[in-house]
């Protein structure tokens, strides 16, 4: 992906150098977030891999950025400034109302937020509550190393895909669905929550699209393959288990890529009414 020229947003909160988290003895630190992202993305109790794992916690000493999060965090906040532009000539298009872009909150390890405690468990997430994005930069290494999504423009789709989350509670989608989710049993809650998924994806692909001309030959395939990767049938395999529909949260594996596919074709977000459709 070309960013080079791209200003970095200011809307960036950076608590990486504020201390270090502690990792415990027994799974490394890249194998932890592996654990953990495979918890998050495909609803598999992790708790017992974890136990043990002492002093994974918040230091409270500050720490100096390594030059591979230096390095990261810029990538952020450029591809960051890249969905205030696309949004902010997009969102009024939708609602007749001017775009106020989210607050992305880099860390490391762990951090608190309004939502709860952020940490590898949770992966990267939008909370409503502040309307910040919530990212451990190490994720990055996690999708390309352990999860098989390489490229920087998988790296980028994440960070479109909780922006996306972002343009859903701006438009009030979010909170519909949260409303609904707490008066509906488990099963239809996560039918809720893939179809609110599969429209991130889908919103995501439509940044992909507006922001074409800094894509790079293979950014495409990248975000296609990440979308792939990350799909809960995928992730429920990795983690050596038989699919479960009834439990997937993000959708699966084809449905993250169509649906991506579609934004991406389209351009258009009014086509990324998964709420609308019978079939996903």
């Amino acid at each position: 992906m070309r960013l080079r020229g791209v200003r970095g947003s200011r809307n960036v909160e950076d608590r990486r150098g504020r201390g270090g988290a502690g990792r415990g003895a027994g799974i490394g630190g890249v194998g932890l977030l592996l654990v953990l992202a495979l918890g998050y993305f495909a609803g598999v109790d992790v708790s017992p891999l974890l136990q043990d794992q002492a002093g994974y916690g918040q230091s409270d000493e500050a720490r100096e950025l390594t030059p591979q999060e230096v390095q990261a965090g810029e990538f952020a906040a450029r591809v960051l400034a890249t969905t205030e532009m696309v949004w902010t000539d997009k969102f009024p298009e939708l609602t007749g109302r001017a775009y106020e872009p989210p607050v992305m909150v880099l860390y490391s390890g762990v951090t608190q937020s309004p939502c709860g405690d952020a940490s590898g468990a949770t992966g990267p997430f939008y909370c409503p509550a502040d309307k910040k994005a919530y990212l451990d930069t190490e994720f990055f290494a996690t999708m390309s190393q352990q999860l098989g999504a390489k490229g920087d423009f998988a790296a980028a789709y994440v960070i479109a895909h909780e922006v996306a989350h972002h343009v859903q509670n701006e438009l009030g989608i979010l909170p519909q669905v949260n409303q609904r989710r707490q008066a509906v049993g488990q099963t239809e809650a996560n039918q809720l929550t893939v179809r609110l998924e599969l429209q991130a994806d889908c919103l995501s692909g439509v940044w992909a699209r507006a922001v074409e001309g800094a894509l790079e030959p293979g950014d495409l395939e990248e975000a296609l393959n990440a979308a792939k990767q990350i799909g809960d049938d995928t992730l429920q395999r990795r983690a050596g288990r038989v699919p479960q529909p009834h439990t997937f949260t993000h959708g699966s594996s084809a449905q993250r890529q169509r649906w991506f596919a579609l934004g991406f074709e389209t351009g258009d977000a009014r086509q990324c009414d998964t709420f609308g459709r019978e079939r996903l």
